[in-house]
Order: C-alpha cells, then sequence, then structure tokens
C-alpha cells in the first residue's frame, strides 16, 4: 500500500462552497459559528475576481479536501516590506497531527522568503492552548504588547458618517 501522499495547492473558482465549509467548521471549534456571514458568493467574488486581495491554499490528503489557509498580504512601514497574514488555518480534524498544518505554514513561509516578504503574522485565540503550543513550536512568538482594535457596524457606520461629509482637514 502506498504512503499517504499531502499536496498543497491554489485554491480554485470551484472551491468556493469547500472553503466556506472549512470556515464554518474553524468558527464552530472557536464558538464563534453565529458570527460568520460570508457567502460563497462572497467568497467567489474575493477569491476568484478580476483582482483578488484575498487568497487560499487547499491542503489536500489522498486527493481529498484537508484544510485551508486564506491569507493576504500586508505592509510594515517598520520594515519597509510587505508581508503575509494568515486570516484562517484549518486542518479537518480526523487528519490532525499528520503534518498537514505545518506544510501550510511551510508552505506560506517559502511564499514570504520567495517574494522577499518581511512577516508571516496570524491572530491565536488565547485560550486555544493546543494551537499556541503548536505556533510556538514551528518558531511562532506570541506577541501579547499588541492590544487588537476592531471597529465594525454601527461603530463604523458612527465613524465613517454614514450619510455626513467627511470630516474636514486637520480633525
Amino acid at each position: 500500500m502506498p504512503a499517504p501522499h499531502l499536496a498543497i495547492r491554489p485554491a480554485a473558482p470551484g472551491d468556493a462552497g469547500l472553503i466556506l465549509a472549512f470556515i464554518r467548521a474553524l468558527a464552530d471549534y472557536e464558538n464563534l459559528l453565529g458570527e460568520v456571514e460570508a457567502t460563497e458568493a462572497d467568497l467567489a467574488r474575493d477569491l476568484f475576481g478580476p483582482d483578488p486581495k484575498v487568497f487560499c491554499d487547499i491542503a489536500e490528503w489522498d486527493g481529498e479536501p484537508a484544510g485551508f489557509a486564506l491569507w493576504f498580504h500586508t505592509y510594515s512601514t517598520f520594515q519597509g516590506r510587505h508581508g503575509i497574514w494568515l486570516e484562517d488555518l484549518y486542518v479537518d480534524p480526523a487528519l490532525r497531527g499528520k503534518g498537514i498544518g505545518k506544510a501550510l505554514l511551510v508552505h506560506l513561509a517559502r511564499r514570504c522568503l520567495e517574494g522577499d516578504l518581511g512577516r508571516l503574522e496570524w491572530w491565536v485565540l488565547d485560550w486555544n492552548d493546543p494551537s499556541i503550543r503548536f505556533y510556538q513550536a514551528q518558531g511562532g512568538v506570541l506577541q501579547d504588547e499588541w492590544t487588537k482594535v476592531r471597529i465594525a457596524g454601527p461603530a463604523l457606520q458612527k465613524l465613517g458618517g454614514a450619510g455626513a461629509s467627511a470630516a474636514p482637514v486637520g480633525d
């Protein structure tokens, strides 16, 4: 019997449903399933439209989907270089422990090196000890000195002045 085979490939337009299923499975694991608003159409538009700003790689184990990494480019003014922000990394629970997650990280790290990109970064939930240990084992350093800030929903509407004119210069 041949050894199992792992392959990583760029996502293709027909993968939007698969990617959404992975996103929903990840959100369920993170107890955030109720926050998933994305649709297949959203993913198809943003990943495979004429000018994509977000990208996805699919891991396959013996030809079957096993996980994904969804990412986009960032920019560090301190480094003066682009980097990669890993938005989501997910491996099917039945296939964990086979090196698939590490292979996805290695794939993105190589993309950084080949593209002369300065960083590979992502968030991990502070309660997710298995993932934290995994990321640290890969050389990841927790950046506890930074606090994430988000403006969304009504606060974004208010700040952006929905229906109001732009703030004067100097404010």
